[in-house]
C-alpha cells in the first residue's frame, strides 16, 4: 500500500490523504497477482448480483429506503470495481515522491483487473497520547478514526448500516405485509 501526500482541509481533523490500496478493506491482500484477479472478479460478480437484486426489489415495489440503500451499496461497489479493473491501465505507479500521473507516456503500471483502489478521505478526530490511567493502552499514542477511505467505501457503509437499522421497515413487502424478501416460505398453506 502506497502512503502518499496529505493535505489539511478543515483543521487537522479532516484531511485528503492519497493512498493506493492493493487489496480489500484496511489494505488487506492475499495471493499476489492471482489473489488480485480473484478479488476483482469477486467484485464483478457482486456488482452483477447487486444489479439483479436491485432490479428485483424495485419491480416488487419494496420500500423506497431499501431501493436507495441498495443503489448506494451498488454504486460504491461499482466505484471500487472500476478502480480495480482500470486504474492500473491509465495511471503510472506511485512512489513516495511522486503521485500517480494520468495517461503516462509509457502506459499504466498494471494490466486489466490489477488496478489498486484509491482511498483519500481521512478523519483523525483525535490524535494524541492516552492518559496513563487507561488500562492496557494508557500512555500510548492513539488516533481516533484512523481508516482512510473513499466515497465508494462511504456509500457502501452508509447503505449497509441504514439497511441494518431499518430492516423491519425495509423488508416488509407492501402488498403482502407478512411476507418479506428474506424469508419466503415455499410450503403451501392448508387454509
Amino acid at each position: 500500500m502506497y502512503v502518499g501526500q496529505e493535505y489539511d482541509i478543515i483543521g487537522h481533523w479532516f484531511r485528503v490523504h492519497f493512498i493506493e490500496n492493493e487489496g480489500m478493506a484496511y489494505g488487506l491482500s492475499f495471493g499476489g497477482s492471482v489473489g488480485k484477479v480473484l478479488l476483482t472478479l469477486f467484485r464483478l460478480a457482486a456488482v452483477i448480483f447487486g444489479f439483479y437484486l436491485l432490479r428485483r426489489i424495485t419491480r416488487l415495489k419494496y420500500h423506497k429506503g431499501l431501493i436507495i440503500c441498495g443503489a448506494m451499496i451498488l454504486a460504491g461497489a461499482m466505484g471500487n470495481l472500476i478502480d480495480s479493473m482500470f486504474y492500473g491501465l491509465i495511471f503510472s505507479g506511485s512512489t513516495y515522491t511522486q503521485i500517480a500521473q494520468f495517461l503516462p507516456a509509457g502506459g499504466g503500471y498494471a494490466g486489466f483487473l490489477h488496478g489498486k483502489v484509491v482511498d483519500m478521505l481521512y478523519f483523525p478526530v483525535y490524535e494524541g497520547f492516552l492518559p496513563n490511567w487507561i488500562p492496557f493502552k494508557g500512555g500510548d499514542y492513539f488516533v481516533f478514526f484512523q481508516p482512510v477511505f473513499n466515497i465508494s467505501d462511504a456509500s457502501i457503509s452508509v447503505g449497509v448500516i441504514a439497511v441494518l437499522i431499518f430492516q423491519k421497515k425495509f423488508f416488509r413487502h407492501p402488498h403482502h405485509p407478512k411476507e418479506s424478501l428474506m424469508a419466503k416460505s415455499k410450503i403451501p398453506s392448508h387454509s
